[in-house]
């Protein structure tokens, strides 16, 4: 049925309301997308929300203070709903950057507790989010767990929330951060991202936030139908992170999200702009390394 082609209702009256809205929500989940990853552009996100799991943190005991210093470089930031709440204001200035809600909580981000089971618990609905003004919505997702009934409960609050963000028309994003990282072998935990990926991808992800796993990373771009995001994870030297944002660069990712390398960094900014050389420009890391100082 066309949009706008007018429907019979019970009473027989003329109903276009519902076709002509199906169209502008999904025409407005394409837009907030577009601006969020431009075709044929590579982004960075700088995510700031680790106090909603590991509470303060070097770089972020005082999160305005850490947004007001760290002020460009970023296409878009992701941050807690309390974040974004007390600090609209800094938002609204900064109107070229996206921001992203993060919408659920994962027990395995809780670094301190050593938790690896993967149990999440949904803190925002993508409605909520959205009438707050989020752009776009981040949510994780732990499969491959060892559990069959945690995976399935996962999976199964991963595809409401995907759901209930496509109601509303707003983007949301999988996040695949296994609890198990650093404990298998390199070989498995590949495997296990790139099984994941495409997984997520098929229950409605619009974008997918991941670990690089090495050389045959371009196996997962490849196998995964919508843009790859590359996390940075530890804080190493900065000439590493540049390093392995040039591999995944060349691995056809669409992106970075660089936290703790970006905020416990002592030259934050001048780190964000060798990383946009790279991303932005294809420079090589050490040429973007010698150029900020690094």
């Amino acid at each position: 049925m066309t949009a706008g082609a007018p429907l019979k209702t019970s009473s027989g009256a003329l109903k276009k309301y519902y076709v002509i809205n199906q169209e502008v929500i999904m025409n407005g989940r394409t837009l907030r997308l577009k601006k969020f990853i431009p075709d044929g552009e590579r982004i960075i996100i700088l995510p700031l929300d680790h106090g909603e799991f590991q509470g303060p943190r070097k770089g972020l005991i005082d999160f305005r203070q850490t947004l007001q210093e760290i002020d460009r470089g970023y296409d878009a930031l992701l941050c807690a709903p309390g974040q974004f709440e007390r600090n609209w204001d800094i938002f609204a200035a900064r109107k070229s950057v996206t921001s992203i809600v993060r919408i659920n909580w994962d027990s395995d981000y809780c670094f301190q507790w050593g938790y690896t089971k993967g149990y999440h618990g949904v803190v925002l609905s993508p409605a909520q989010a959205a009438t707050m003004g989020a752009d776009v919505v981040l949510a994780s997702i732990s499969i491959g767990s060892g559990d069959a009934a945690v995976d399935s409960a996962n999976v199964e609050q991963f595809a409401r929330l995907v759901a209930e963000a496509r109601s509303v028309g707003i983007p949301i994003g999988g996040e695949i951060y296994p609890g198990i990282a650093g404990q298998i072998s390199d070989e498995a935990f590949h495997d296990l991202i790139y099984r994941s990926c495409r997984i997520v991808s098929e229950l409605g992800a619009d974008f997918i936030k991941t670990f690089y796993t090495g050389p045959h990373f371009g196996e997962v771009v490849e196998s995964t139908p919508v843009p790859l995001i590359v996390l940075g994870a530890d804080k190493v030297e900065e000439i590493q992170a540049l390093r392995l944002a040039e591999k995944a660069m060349q691995a056809g990712v669409r992106g970075v999200v660089f936290g703790r390398n970006v905020f416990e960094s002592a030259r934050p900014n001048d780190f964000l702009a060798a990383l946009g050389e790279i991303v932005r420009k294809g420079a090589p890391a050490a040429e973007a390394a010698k150029m900020y100082g690094f």
